[in-house]
């Protein structure tokens, strides 16, 4: 008797690999910024107007893009993502200096905008509300690998051929994917050749999404304490996550003094522990739920992780030794996992078959603190001299965003 794999978790392998791609794309430009920042003659405070350049765009079509995609479809929304990313990914490589390389970045921006909202609204429509925590744990774990294995992989093609190559090989993985996805992915399981009716019946009768284009009443988001205290709480997580994807190779180099050598090694382990916390959220998460039900699941997990967060980087804020600044970046990123993990399944748990949408806010709230974060970081280390303050401000912005967790109430519904 042959075992067929569920098709939830072959779409689960494509989401997966589609958030390894947006993160490799997204930790490449750091891991280069050295090499960019000499070539161009750029102080911290101008590159990071770089990185803000993406985050801003990114922020701004979360929504629009989450939307989007709940209204016509994730598979559309995907193939026009995924291009648009991949072509202005590619021409990074080709920019001439700050002014070109921004404008590029903005528009790199705007395409890989939605990748998570549309991500969760397909996790909203293929998967049972007792597997949203492990598929999401799945979703988050490719962007880890990603970001874990483009250290190996992108800094040794810079130093052979230059740091634009890596932009040009980024480009053309993406238009690869997008080819899958064109010629396999559906929608809906129903209209997917090939499912069983066992697995299909599994998914419609214990989903949260109900009906599609469904349309969300926004005087009740405006409205809801939980979606305000998600998007700030989100805005704080992004502060912490884009230290990692957009500063950290600079801080390692210029504040801590390693060589680009160690620099890769030490990226690549942070992000290696990210794996590890998916893992451990994979378990976890929706076990939680199951024992101290959904509101206190979900805050127990939220508060906790990034707590520790917080102290973490206080820690390396304030410690001389390399090896605990080491340490505690790596642990820090672990945590940072379950924050992410439970932040989008409270994206589904509260918008259904609107989860595109609430991705979407919350995610534009998050992508305004890579903006804040990407801008305040260069600066107050140049006017400063000196990486510890904006290290301080970082912590001071995680604990923030541990308390909000506690007036979040997933169990409101839109």
């Amino acid at each position: 008797m042959s075992i067929t794999f569920p098709y939830r978790y072959r779409v689960l392998i494509m989401l997966f690999f589609l958030t390894l791609l947006s993160y490799f794309d997204r930790v490449t430009i750091a891991l280069v910024s050295v090499r960019i920042k000499h070539e161009f003659h750029l102080t911290n405070a101008k590159f990071g107007w770089v990185l803000a350049a993406f985050a801003l765009a990114y922020a701004l079509f979360e929504i629009p893009s989450g939307m989007l995609s709940d209204r016509i479809g994730q598979r559309s929304v995907f193939i026009r993502i995924v291009i648009w990313w991949s072509l202005f990914t590619a021409l990074t490589g080709a920019a001439t200096g700050i002014l070109s390389l921004m404008f590029i970045r903005i528009l790199f921006g705007m395409g890989e905008s939605g990748t998570y909202p549309t991500s969760t609204g397909v996790i909203s429509r293929w998967f049972p509300i007792k597997e949203t925590g492990k598929s999401i744990s799945a979703l988050t774990m490719g962007a880890s690998v990603g970001a874990a294995i483009a250290p190996i992989l992108v800094i040794p093609i810079a130093a052979a051929y230059g740091w634009r190559m890596p932009f040009f090989v980024n480009g053309l993985l993406g238009l690869i994917w997008v080819l899958v996805c064109f010629s396999w992915f559906k929608d809906l399981p129903s209209n997917m050749k090939g499912i069983s009716e066992e697995e299909l019946k599994l998914i419609e009768t214990g989903r949260r999404f109900q009906r599609a284009h469904a349309r969300i009443d926004w005087r009740l988001i405006l409205k809801s304490r939980s979606i305000l205290a998600l998007s700030l709480m989100f805005f704080c997580s992004q502060c912490g996550n884009y230290f990692f994807i957009g500063w950290m190779p600079v801080y390692l180099q210029e504040a801590r003094h390693f060589t680009e050598n160690e620099m890769k090694l030490i990226t690549s382990a942070v992000f290696l522990s990210g794996i590890a916390g998916a893992i451990f959220s994979w378990f976890i998460t929706d076990w939680l739920v199951k024992k101290y039900g959904l509101k206190n699941g979900r805050r127990l997990l939220g508060v906790t992780a990034m707590g520790m967060m917080a102290i973490l980087f206080a820690v390396t804020a304030f410690t001389s030794e390399k090896r605990i600044v080491v340490i505690s970046l790596i642990s820090a990123h672990f945590f940072y996992l379950p924050v992410l993990i439970s932040s989008f399944s409270s994206c589904v748990d509260m918008g259904g078959e609107n989860a595109g949408t609430v991705t979407g806010i919350m995610n534009f709230a998050g992508q305004m603190g890579s903006f804040f974060l990407a801008l305040y970081f260069g600066k107050i280390a140049d006017i400063t001299h000196s990486f510890e303050l904006p290290m301080i401000i970082l912590a001071v912005l995680l604990l923030s965003g541990a308390l909000l967790w506690l007036a979040l109430d997933p169990e409101h519904q839109l």
